[in-house]
């Protein structure tokens, strides 16, 4: 009898997943499901190949019981005050622009409205969302940025009561506002089957990555600052600018069964970055990304301002990682502290690295409390990395950063403790299984190693396991450590790959 969770429940969808804690993203074999009425009367049916998976045109207030297998799970939509259609305020496919059309019908939505969005293509510019409502593009629309920049507002870094409305890196800054952006929103839904394509191909946007335009860094595809109970689901996400999802200051987040796609060759266009957020849950989302699949941050120390809250509580679980520089970053941006993140049976297949911390000198914080458990990675360059020498910024590569002699411990000091890779196999691994280099005057406490088996791409190339200066590069390498304590002798096996195969 396979175990069903229902991850979500909108009024037009429900998010659910099937056997979450005995596999990773897919299933072993497709598994299929019917849904009903209350009354017995069948809604609809289909197969799932995936753990997590939305079921899509349901009806508000309504009762229903899927069935898998031997296992009959009921569950209730929530209630709806009304469902409005962006073609009721004059949106159409054939428009070049309906930006204003789709704001109009934003803008009149009552308390608890939904807004759908029909199949077709509509081109818009960024549009601004409002609490206590829900977006849902149904299966085969396409919600596309438009090209034309002089059409996107920049956000300041600050409105007048001093929030945060635009971020670059950590900083409060200018940004170009997002296709979908969402400012002090509480209870929020954006859900369903279909698109949201933030236009990074068209336009200038890849062409100036960590300069700005008119004042402003590029805009994100979803934007959500300063939010309270955020929920996106089912949704196709791709083609961003820059990050794709950012949520900041986010409280109660949880983000189920999307992919996450942008080109591989796109600059910075990191898949979801959960920065100075609490309470996140991430769950079977598939990345395919011009950067880092997840980029969990919480500010950075500098005289313009930066955010500098905790991001903590973090849920990342039954996610695929197809592509990407990492699969889970850890800052750089991280003066705030980032504790208590969790990833759990997810697959990371073909990024540069896997869980991956990195700090520097002058940042401050810490990172604590970070476990990866029951993973899988393959043709990971290096599964695990925590640099505590990140050369970022424009002294990064001066001495007092990364120097190897201790320097007096101050509030610019970062500190890096309780991290705990359990159930891990890596195969095809190039340069090291593990790096970790930490500061002399602050070493990376309390590592913890369990059943981690490693095997070796025959074909790899030696290079520097870590961005810092003085690293030499290396090739099959098992757990390289510098300044690092370990609670016990580490459990590392390095596999045969014909043994890989029977893991």
């Amino acid at each position: 009898m396979p175990s069903i969770v229902l991850l979500a429940a909108t009024a037009r969808t429900a998010t659910i997943a099937v056997e979450p804690t005995l596999y990773r993203y897919h299933l072993p074999q497709p598994f299929d499901w019917r849904l009903t009425f209350d009354n017995g009367k069948t809604a609809s049916g289909g197969v799932t190949e995936t753990i997590v998976f939305t079921l899509v045109d349901l009806e508000p207030s309504t009762g229903y019981a899927l069935t898998i297998g031997d296992t009959r799970f009921a569950f209730m939509t929530e209630a709806e005050s009304k469902l409005v259609s962006i073609s009721d305020f004059g949106a159409e496919p054939a428009r070049d622009d309906n930006t204003a059309f789709i704001q109009a019908a934003i803008d009149a939505l009552p308390h608890d409205a939904t807004l759908r969005i029909p199949r077709g293509t509509w081109l818009s510019g960024p549009l601004f969302l409002k609490s206590h409502m829900t977006l849902l593009l149904e299966d085969g629309a396409v919600l596309s940025a438009h090209s034309d920049r002089s059409q996107y507002p920049v956000l300041p870094a600050y409105d007048d009561t001093g929030r945060v409305l635009g971020t670059w890196e950590g900083v409060a800054e200018q940004c170009y506002a997002s296709l979908l952006t969402a400012l002090g929103c509480e209870r929020l839904t954006i859900t369903g089957a279909g698109v949201v394509d933030g236009g990074g191909d068209r336009g200038d946007w890849w062409t100036w990555a960590k300069e700005t335009r008119n004042g402003a860094r590029r805009p994100r595809t979803i934007f959500v600052s300063n939010g309270r109970d955020i929920r996106l689901t089912g949704l196709t996400v791709r083609n961003s600018p820059s990050w794709t999802i950012h949520p900041v200051l986010c409280r109660n987040v949880l983000m189920a069964g999307l992919a996450i796609e942008n080109d591989p060759d796109s600059p910075n266009t990191d898949g979801l970055n959960p920065e100075c957020c609490r309470n996140v849950t991430l769950s079977g989302i598939r990345f395919s990304v011009g950067d880092d699949c997840i980029a969990i941050k919480a500010g950075k120390r500098a005289p313009r301002g930066g955010l500098d809250q905790p991001c903590e509580n973090i849920r990342v679980q039954n996610c695929l990682m197809e592509r990407g520089h990492g699969g889970v970053v850890i800052g750089s941006e991280m003066s705030g502290s980032v504790r208590d993140v969790m990833i759990s049976r997810c697959v990371m297949q073909r990024t540069d690295r896997g869980l991956r911390i990195k700090t520097r000198r002058g940042r401050g914080g810490e990172v604590r409390a970070v476990c990866l458990e029951d993973c899988e990675m393959d043709h990971v360059a290096t599964p695990i990395v925590v640099n505590a020498f990140y050369f970022c910024d424009p002294d990064g590569c001066s001495d007092w950063v990364q120097s190897r002699a201790p320097r007096p411990v101050d509030e610019g000091t970062p500190h890096i403790a309780e991290i705990s890779v359990r159930r891990l196999t890596a195969t095809n691994t190039h340069i090291a299984a593990a790096a970790l280099y930490g500061l002399p005057e602050a070493p990376i406490r309390n590592v913890s190693v369990k059943d981690f088996a490693v095997t070796y791409a025959p074909d790899a190339v030696a290079a520097v396991p870590v961005m810092a200066c003085g690293v030499n590069p290396v090739r099959h390498a098992g757990i390289l450590a510098e300044n690092a304590e370990f609670g016990g002798v580490p459990d590392f096996t390095v596999l045969d790959p014909c043994q890989a195969e029977w893991l």
